[in-house]
Parts: structure tokens; sequence; C-alpha cells
């Protein structure tokens, strides 16, 4: 059976998708980092630093990097503090055991606050947060528009929430290179980091079945997100989707 159809089978139900996700990153957990470098050739770091940016960081902020793999966005959220002497506080949430090991480990003694969760059922009373930030994580999520609801309930009023993940670039050429990319370059950087093709094959899968930057905003503003919007990098091949929690 095809790579595709196989994880295709594996991810069409939430409870099995959540299961799938939770074992491959548990598996590729210790190289995810490297791996995000060679794919992107750095990119992403730069990226994840606009994304930072975009959020406006200010004084006292409470910041969730949510689905937060090794926990790099909440590692920028507190250079940023450090650069420009705000007092943040970050919590670092993933589902995966073995991600969040490692993102303690590289994480140290920076003073972000690891937590167990899974974006369906947040751990965290309403209001928790100023700006939830989330890097390459709400593609993963099963039920995305309940996902986005339990997001804003832990919003503050006013409060931002971020996202950049892959997208749906607008250009039907484009596209098409960008995907015959994805699933070549998948298979080989699998192969070559992990010895297992199947490693990163559920990247274009995931792509293919996730709405993509525009509908993701209109998804946002039916759930109550205002000020709703995306920004395309790449040609649209990555992009920053973000919305408020209404102030009143």
């Amino acid at each position: 059976m095809p790579l595709n159809r196989r994880i295709s089978d594996q991810i069409d139900q939430p409870k099995d998708k959540r299961e799938y996700v939770r074992n491959l990153f548990a598996s590729v957990s210790s190289k995810y980092d490297l791996t995000n470098d060679i794919m992107s050739l750095g990119l992403h770091r730069r990226w994840k630093r606009h994304l930072v940016a975009l959020a406006e960081l200010q004084q006292g902020h409470n910041v969730l990097d949510l689905a937060a793999g090794t926990g790099d966005l909440g590692r920028e959220v507190l250079a940023v503090g450090t650069r420009h002497k705000l007092d943040l506080n970050v919590t670092a949430a993933d589902m995966t055991p073995e991600m969040i090991q490692v993102g303690r480990e590289r994480t140290g003694s920076l003073g972000t606050k690891w937590v167990a969760g899974d974006a369906v059922e947040l751990p965290f009373p309403d209001e928790s947060f100023d700006r939830v930030l989330i890097g390459y994580g709400l593609r993963n999520f099963t039920e995305l528009e309940a996902c986005l609801g339990e997001i804003l309930r832990c919003l503050a009023r006013g409060g931002r929430l971020l996202t950049l993940d892959f997208g749906h670039p607008p250009m039907p050429l484009i596209r098409r290179c960008y995907y015959a990319y994805l699933n070549t370059s998948t298979r080989i950087v699998g192969w070559a980091i992990h010895r297992d093709p199947e490693s990163y094959v559920y990247i274009p899968e995931s792509l293919r079945r996730f709405p993509g930057q525009r509908e993701v905003m209109h998804m946002m503003q039916t759930v109550g997100y205002e000020t709703c919007g995306f920004e395309e990098l790449l040609c649209g091949t990555m992009a920053i989707n973000f919305g408020n929690r209404p102030a009143n």
C-alpha cells in the first residue's frame, strides 16, 4: 500500500490522528529541530522570530507556546523579554512526553514552565494568557474549530492568537511545485535522518487535509475572534494566521 494512503487511513478519525501524531513526534523528538533546519534551510527560525515580533509583547504578558515541540517559540519570547527588559511569563504545552523532555533539556533554566496538554481540552483556567503562539502545530490538531474555541477560552480579553504553519499557495503552478517538493523531500529527509521514509510523509498528507490560511481565518471569525487575518510567506507556502479575543 502506498505510504500516503497508509497514513491517510491512520488519521481519518480524530482519536486515530491524535494517537498517530503523538507516536510520530515521540519517534522524531531527538532530531526534530535538525529536520526543521534541513527542510526549511533554516528559514523556520526567521519565520518564528517574525511571528513573535507580530505578537507585540508587553510587560507582564503571560504567553502560551502551544504544541510547543522543543519550545523554540517560548525561547524566542524570553529572548525578546531580555532584549527589551520585559518581564514575560512563558508556558509551553505539548501532548508528547518525549518532546517535553527534549524541550526541558534545551530550555534549561530559562524559566519556561512545561505542561502536558492537548488543544482539544487545555488544562488552563479561562483567560489565562495574553498571547498564544503556535509553530507548525495547528495542522496537527483534531477537531480544528473546537480547538480554536478552546484557545479562545484561554485567551485574556484583548489577547491574541498567532500561528505559523504550512500554507496553500494561491498560484496553481507554485502550489504544484510545492507539493512535489514536499512529497520528495520528506521521504529523503525521513530516510536520511531516521532511516524511515514515513517519518515525514505525514507533512504533505496533513497539508492536503489542512484548510489553509484563508479558511483558517474564516474559521477563527466563526469561532469568535476579531481582527483576523493572515500574512503569507514564501509565496504562500507558509503563512501566519492571527486573531484577537474581543476586549469586551
